[in-house]
């Protein structure tokens, strides 16, 4: 796939829209537009006619709404969709619907920047529809939690590359593992100015390649951060519908998202959580039992003096990411250091890299999703290749651990 040509079919039910981002498509040699689909009916049958790499498709549309049509594609005819969606907050609930059904990512449909004839869009809509044709997954909403489950085996991977399946716990276990030593600092990272550090994840052993214990939550986790992107909003329902509401955590969560989707999507799922699930506010305390989810535009930080209370700050044009997970990650190595379980999810880019490398040298522990249940691998990788996650998991398998299910 990487030298191949990424072949696209444009669902729009909009003629100025189908074009516009045909043009837009069509200046990059990368891409191919293969199909037009004015309607939800008519794009389904060009995906079996064609069999693309990636679908555009849009939100409201006559006969057959994108919700509906990504349903019936994941069933019948499973693809790589990239919702187009207004940022209003109807917008917003649809879009997170589209993205349980089974589409891969989404992309806001703002007439002024389409209308717009500077380059950013156009690199940002081809950039998104490539990484999604070369890393991303089509996952069916279809496949049960109990299949997933079957399927979805913790894998311990050793130095040479080889890997087996870990024995996974009845529950969750309140046994602090051995800290491991002191990772060496060997070089310097540009972006955030401080020294990286190079080492294994916790699993590794000189004498063994990998030993023999299960994942457990540290004795004593006083927070948990989680960090996703692209395949997040599905992934992080999958994990917090399965904690109990008694969950004796707090819980931070940072996923990429526009400020209307933030608030929308913390609402969705305190509807379909146990625990609480709030967008946070300035303010805010860290409370057991309660995730608070950074608004969009925004960084999300630990109280370097208040350290139950939450700072919301304005979004800094210098950082690509808003709200980061490097920025929350690194703030809370600061003020929980070893107590922190930090997580990281799916997601396309790097982020959460530098703040893994600030928690690591604090002590804290670090699980990583394994490439396989990934949409898209990229910010788990930059981890992984850090040589910051003490674990190596599948999506199924942070939820039952969390809960105290396995």
């Amino acid at each position: 796939m990487l030298n191949m040509v990424v072949r696209v079919v444009i669902v729009d039910d909009s003629a100025f829209f189908r074009q516009r981002i045909a043009d837009l498509l069509g200046s990059d040699k990368r891409i191919d537009v293969v199909g037009t689909a004015s309607n939800g009916r008519e794009g389904i049958e060009q995906v079996k006619r064609l069999q693309p790499d990636v679908v555009t498709m849009d939100v409201e549309m006559p006969q057959l709404n994108g919700i509906e049509a990504v349903r019936i594609i994941m069933r019948e005819c499973p693809a790589k969709v990239l919702m187009l969606s207004s940022l209003t907050q109807e917008g917003a609930r649809v879009t997170l619907q589209a993205l349980e059904a089974g589409a891969v990512d989404y992309l806001s449909k703002d007439m002024r920047a389409w209308m717009d004839r500077s380059h950013s869009l156009q690199s940002q809509l081809t950039d998104k529809i490539v990484m999604i044709a070369r890393q991303g997954r089509a996952i069916s909403p279809f496949s049960t939690r109990a299949d997933a489950g079957q399927s979805s085996k913790s894998m311990v991977f050793r130095p040479d590359g080889s890997a087996r399946v870990a024995d996974t716990p009845s529950r969750v276990s309140l046994e602090r593992r051995t800290p491991a030593p002191a990772p060496k600092i060997t070089a310097r990272s540009s972006a955030v100015g401080a020294e990286t550090v190079h080492a294994r994840p916790a699993h590794y052993s000189a004498s063994r390649g990998v030993s023999s214990r299960a994942p457990v939550v540290p004795r004593d986790t006083r927070l948990v951060v989680i960090g996703s992107s692209t395949g997040g909003p599905a992934a992080l329902q999958e994990i917090l519908t399965q904690l109990p509401a008694d969950f004796p955590y707090p819980i931070l969560l940072i996923q990429h998202m526009p400020k209307t989707f933030t608030s929308v999507f913390a609402e969705r799922l305190n509807q379909q959580c146990a625990i609480s699930v709030k967008e946070a506010e300035d303010g805010d305390r860290l409370k057991p039992g309660l995730a608070l989810l950074a608004p969009g535009g925004h960084q999300l930080m630990v109280d370097g003096k208040v350290h139950d209370k939450i700072n919301i700050l304005p979004g800094d044009d210098r950082l690509t990411y808003k709200p980061s997970v490097d920025v929350t990650y690194g703030s809370a190595s600061k003020t929980y250091g070893s107590r922190v379980l930090a997580i990281i999810l799916t997601g396309m880019g790097a982020d959460g890299a530098d703040g893994a490398r600030l928690l690591k040298q604090a002590g804290a522990t670090i699980w990583a999703q394994s490439k396989d249940s990934c949409t898209i691998f990229g910010m788990p990788q930059a981890v992984i290749k850090g040589g910051y996650a003490d674990e190596i998991l599948d999506l199924g398998q942070f939820g039952p651990i969390l809960g105290g299910k396995r």
